[in-house]
């Protein structure tokens, strides 16, 4: 009976060896039965002095060299990923010259099916200061779906979650969203100061959002921890001042009327309407920089305190509109990324105000 996962005339070693691309150098038994390399004859090639070596289970390096970053990456993710053997082409026949191993497209993706690299490895990938190089990390974390029946062994560390998020490419390797990969490396981290520099470095850099950040260590629960919890105060002030930064740039850069800043907006019998961080009382426009935590979708539902959260935040917008005050909501996302484009939003508001009746009095106050 015909094995149609195993080539009729197998490739011969020399041919899988020495090549260029990682893809070509590391590969899974899976992939060599592709090639007509049995299990037998790969771990022959294994022995002490030979010309492979087994990195992980079922995944082997052809050549007997220190494994680079690059070739430890792919390792993992083959580890992790188990690709099936694919249908072998028709081989040539014994009159035919030598096979020889096809080489896949540029553009074909490595057969990592749905895991990726996240944690410290990931965010060195991102080219993050704080973190160890990628040669220096005794383990490589990888996110992998719930079902998949492997173990942490050797330099691979899989990490089990319920939802994985949709991978970046980088350097054609699949990484975990940065403000994952942050809270999958703050779960290993035990030094105060390193979750700090971790996170701040994260915000100040501008790869993504505090309240992004924030959701994600909850949703790892390491909310409780108390050095995460020191370092999430310094992170959620460091967003926030950054972001300030940006909207009093946003005014003088585009030459909007200037406001005042960092109010409290008071009925004139005395109850309170909330704050806002720029208000033009001649225009009757607040702006308020949305910094909580952005909701997802019903696989990642918020949590009660977030649900109240915004539930307080449209009860306040409700309360301004009703006096006739325009509210104007930016985020720091957007203050970062489209600066003019904001500008342009507030711009529209304070020309609009003649179209408007006139809004109630309220009493301005320092904040």
């Amino acid at each position: 009976m015909n094995n149609n996962t195993t080539p009729l005339s197998p490739c011969p070693l020399s041919d899988l060896a020495g090549r260029g691309d990682v893809r070509g150098r590391v590969l899974s038994l899976a992939q060599l039965r592709e090639r007509g390399v049995a299990a037998g004859r790969a771990a022959a090639q294994c022995r002490p002095g030979g010309p492979w070596q087994q990195l992980l289970p079922g995944v082997y390096l052809l050549h007997p060299g220190t494994p680079t970053s690059e070739e430890r990456l792919h390792a993992v993710l083959l580890y992790a990923g188990r690709p099936s053997a694919k249908a072998v082409p028709e081989q040539p026949g014994p009159s035919s010259p030598a096979a020889t191993l096809p080489s896949p497209p540029p553009s074909c993706p490595a057969p990592y099916e749905s895991v990726m690299i996240t944690g410290l490895a990931a965010l060195a990938l991102y080219g993050f200061s704080s973190t160890p190089g990628l040669l220096s990390l005794e383990q490589i974390d990888v996110l992998v779906p719930p079902t998949r029946r492997l173990r942490s062994t050797g330099c691979a560390r899989l990490i089990r979650t319920h939802s994985l998020p949709r991978p970046e490419q980088v350097t054609g390797v699949p990484v975990a969203p940065v403000a994952r990969a942050v809270a999958d490396a703050v779960a290993e981290l035990t030094d105060a100061r390193a979750v700090v520099a971790l996170l701040t470095e994260a915000v100040r850099g501008g790869r993504c959002e505090p309240a992004v950040v924030v959701r994600e260590l909850n949703l790892s629960g390491l909310l409780a921890r108390s050095p995460v919890v020191e370092a999430v105060d310094s992170l959620l002030a460091e967003g926030r001042t950054l972001a300030e930064g940006r909207l009093y740039e946003m005014v003088r850069a585009f030459e909007l009327c200037e406001p005042v800043w960092n109010v409290e907006l008071r009925l004139p019998g005395g109850a309170s309407l909330g704050s806002a961080d720029a208000y033009w009382p001649e225009f009757a426009v607040a702006v308020e920089l949305d910094t909580r935590t952005p909701r997802r979708g019903d696989s990642a539902a918020g949590t009660a305190e977030d649900e109240i959260e915004w539930s307080e935040a449209v009860r306040k917008r409700e309360r301004l509109e009703r006096l006739g005050i325009t509210v104007v909501h930016l985020t720091p996302r957007k203050l970062r990324e489209s600066l003019e484009q904001q500008a342009t939003v507030v711009r529209t508001a304070l020309m609009a105000a003649d179209d408007r009746d006139p809004a109630a009095p309220v009493v301005v106050l320092p904040r």
